[in-house]
């Protein structure tokens, strides 16, 4: 759930780490550290997912950006429908549908 949200997050723009996890933790009910959300974007990058560019920062160290990849977009396109799939479904349970 957590690289579904990490790689919506960054699908219409590059953003720095940090800037993801402030993002991220604005969610109610998920409870994240800098400790989860950087080794998920390191095997980002490792499958190809996401690319990385380092550029300075006026408020301090240079920053890594990451941005999807096509094979990113092309991903995130099928986690999203996996994704709606089964929101469908646990919504039908809940209503008694099923």
């Amino acid at each position: 759930m957590l690289e579904l949200c990490i790689l919506n997050d960054i699908r219409n723009r590059r953003m720095y780490g940090y800037e993801i996890v402030r993002k991220l933790r604005k969610i109610e009910g998920l409870i994240i550290s800098e400790g989860t959300i950087y080794p998920i974007l390191s095997r980002l990058k490792r499958q190809g997912l996401v690319k990385t560019s380092t550029q300075k920062s006026p408020e301090g160290p240079p920053r890594k950006y990451y941005e999807l990849t096509r094979q990113g977009k092309d991903t995130l396109c099928q986690m999203n429908a996996y994704w709606q799939a089964i929101r469908n479904e646990t919504d039908s349970i809940e209503k008694g549908y099923k």
